[in-house]
């Protein structure tokens, strides 16, 4: 058998260095310019020692999600560091995966490594475009939800002293408010608990969610929830746009207050939250002129209170000054009356001898009817004697009527059980177990199970 190498002609051989050597010339000839290029970042890295960022760009489709196509992407260290600053000032956002960005790059091929893209140059204002979009959809999101409103809906407690703050224990945000909130001029007294969560990064929801659920356990012992950073840059709040943070903080049973530390544009949270303020002092702030309020109204409250009192005060001593003046003519009075009500008593005494004789009479009556007695008893005692025989007789005729009431109410929920509606073409709807009363009940994406007479069917909400 003739062997295949022999009949190629060695002169046409190319080693695989030299293969992709002709690609990368190849792709230098076709594609020599830079191009803006429409993608999605991720598996955004950087190399810790030389400071080049890696990356990927991924294009997916609109209508599944799934991946279109993939490039590898490189920014060299010396143009990340130029870029990553200003993208991240401009839309206040890091330079993270999962970002819609406009890149201007150039095609690179290395022998070594194979296709990448080398990234020159970004546009900020694409980012944000999305970004507001982004925003502006997780808003209408939580308002379609009916939830955007609920937080700001709660009553404010007038002594909000029982508070649960949500930072990180190391925040000078955090010491700030408690320095300022515990050292108040008025010396009101607060119960301050700490309850611990990262505030910037990629786990930043996931750690506030977690504390809020925590809180939300012995949410009794709280009258209020503080959610507070210390300054940090523009950068470090996307997490205060999440749909899931926004939605958990809405729906808390206690009010919100926020004091992330940013003068610019609202986060979402600080949107759907009680009350905004810019800093963790202005919460502080806040609550201590909640309490000096109360302190006020306790003060004018007093104050309306003493001069009541004053006025009753003044009344009575004016009505006792006027009964002192009186007093002589009123005991003379007094005691005139007395003097009548004895002589009209000292009258009636008189006729007391009569009045025993009446009684005497009425007594000699009463005797005779007494004698009559025991001939009403042993009349009664007839009655009494025959009336076990009448019970026996009402309570069988009342336990009839009883056991017929019982056979039809049995029968009545022999024909209401849902196996006797299933036979009839009724079908019965349940999610997880529980039977869907409502339509309401029911959300996309519910997985529920359908009860036929014969069997179940599984289904999911659309």
């Amino acid at each position: 058998m003739t062997d295949l190498f022999d009949t190629v002609d060695p002169a046409s051989v190319l080693s695989l260095t030299e293969l992709n050597r002709n690609i990368k010339q190849a792709l230098r000839d076709a594609l020599p310019e830079t191009y803006w290029v429409r993608a999605e970042t991720s598996e955004v890295r950087v190399n810790s020692y030389s400071g080049h960022c890696y990356l990927e760009f991924v294009e997916k489709d609109e209508r599944t999600g799934q991946v279109a196509a993939r490039a590898r992407g490189t920014i060299w260290a010396q143009q990340y560091a130029v870029i990553r600053p200003y993208f991240e000032e401009e839309t206040g956002r890091p330079f993270t995966s999962g970002l819609k960005v406009l890149v201007r790059v150039a095609v690179d091929f290395h022998e070594l490594y194979g296709l990448s893209l080398t990234v020159h140059d970004i546009d900020p204002s694409f980012t944000v475009g999305d970004l507001v979009r982004r925003r502006k959809e997780i808003i209408r999101q939580l308002q379609a939800d009916g939830v955007f409103d609920l937080n700001r809906a709660l009553s404010l407690p007038p002594r909000p002293q029982r508070i649960a703050v949500i930072s990180s224990a190391t925040a000078a945000g955090y010491e700030d408010f408690t320095n300022q909130l515990l050292g108040n001029e008025y010396g009101f007294p607060f119960y301050v608990r700490l309850y611990p969560a990262l505030m910037q990064g990629e786990r930043t929801e996931a750690s506030i969610i977690a504390a809020l659920d925590r809180i939300y356990a012995v949410r009794e012992a709280f009258d209020v929830v503080v959610i507070i950073r210390g300054g940090g840059s523009t950068a470090d709040l996307s997490s205060f746009d999440s749909y899931a943070l926004a939605a958990n903080c809405a729906q808390f049973p206690l009010p919100i207050i926020t004091g992330i530390g940013h003068e610019r544009d609202d986060t979402v949270v600080d949107l759907v939250a009680h009350t905004r303020l810019k800093t963790p002092t202005a919460v502080a702030a806040f609550l201590i002129d909640c309490m000096a309020t109360q302190l006020a109204d306790i003060n004018e409250l007093r104050d309306r209170l003493y001069r009541a009192a004053t006025v009753r005060i003044e009344r009575e001593q004016q009505t006792f000054r006027s009964v002192v003046a009186r007093f002589p003519l009123l005991v003379s009075g007094h005691v005139e009356r007395r003097r009548a009500e004895w002589l009209r008593l000292s009258a009636r005494l008189a006729t007391v001898p009569q009045l025993i004789e009446r009684r005497r009479t009425e007594w000699h009556r009463l005797s005779a009817r007494l004698a009559a007695v025991p001939q009403r008893i042993a009349r009664h005692r007839e009655r009494i004697d025959a009336l076990p025989a009448r019970l026996r007789s009402a309570a069988d005729s009342l336990l009839m009527r009883r056991r017929h009431d019982l056979e039809l109410n049995e029968q009545h929920i022999r024909l209401a059980s849902p196996d006797v509606l299933l036979q009839r073409g009724y079908t019965m709807t349940l999610r997880d177990g529980v039977i869907v009363k409502r339509a309401t009940m029911l959300s996309p994406g519910d997985t529920v199970t359908i009860r036929f007479a014969d069997g179940e069917r599984e289904g999911r909400i659309v």
